[in-house]
């Protein structure tokens, strides 16, 4: 009798310490963030057509679609594929616990297939790749290869018809490191280690690109584009120098950046 006793405690036992194994917080969300740069206004619909827990985002600032960055989410290891009849040039990330995102229709990849992506690092370009009537951002979010509705920053987003019904700003991007951000603009811009024109590449800024600027110091005079300038911007992120020609905004020493 003891030992059929003994046998049945057995049984429970591994029975409770499977149950205590299953992986609970594998179905836990990341915190996503909305796929486009810090401080921007987009406005999204839902397609009654389409079949993916999809939507897609224009921007409602003032600013053009076309060429946005287009933001990771949630930190993960991003993929490039390419389907021209459909998605066009597309980002897929694994966010880990059977979570991925899907970003569509891009003019243009900003990392390689394979790379670890952070929260808020630019991975493409917005475009109108593969089956696509204009410039916009078709994103999903997926659990186990399935569609979800679509959550950002903890709150689910509306799924309306047409654009301008709502509307979301992004914080995705914004830093805790500090730095000031601006935009750049321009494409195969040269990031350097010092604000000097002979100073080592440390990194290239494919398109245009949202950046954290630290501090400004003059430095050796560029002409491009029409321009003259002497002021550089250290930036946070690529750890280097841009000549200011390339930020986005008219005074060539930037406002309430501090010197180096």
């Amino acid at each position: 009798m003891l030992r059929r006793t003994l046998a049945v405690l057995a049984s429970l036992l591994v029975g409770a310490a499977t149950l205590v194994a299953v992986p609970t917080e594998a179905q836990a969300a990341p915190n996503f963030k909305a796929p486009f740069p810090c401080g921007q206004r987009w406005t999204y619909s839902h397609h009654s057509a389409e079949v993916r827990r999809a939507l897609d985002f224009v921007r409602a600032d003032g600013g053009t679609t076309n060429n946005t960055p287009v933001l990771a989410s949630a930190a993960g290891v991003a993929t490039r594929y390419s389907q021209p009849s459909g998605a066009g040039n597309y980002i897929a990330i694994d966010h880990g616990g059977g979570w991925k995102t899907y970003y569509f229709h891009l003019n243009a990849y900003s990392v390689p297939s394979g790379a670890q992506v952070a929260q808020g690092q630019q991975i493409g370009l917005t475009g109108s790749t593969g089956n696509s009537s204009g410039p916009h951002i078709h994103y999903e979010q997926l659990l186990n290869g399935v569609g979800q509705n679509i959550v950002i920053n903890g709150q689910g987003l509306a799924y309306p018809g047409s654009y301008n019904q709502y509307f979301l700003t992004s914080d995705n991007g914004c830093g805790g490191g500090g730095g000031t951000p601006f935009m750049t603009w321009g494409s195969g811009i040269r990031v350097r280690s010092d604000a000097r024109l002979a100073a080592p590449v440390v990194a290239t800024l494919p398109g245009p690109t949202q950046v954290f600027v630290l501090c400004q110091k003059q430095g050796d005079t560029v002409t491009a584009e029409g321009y003259t300038n002497n002021w550089w911007s250290k930036l946070r992120d690529q750890n280097g120098f841009i000549t200011n020609i390339y930020i986005n905004h008219p005074a060539a020493q930037l406002p309430g950046v501090p010197i180096c």
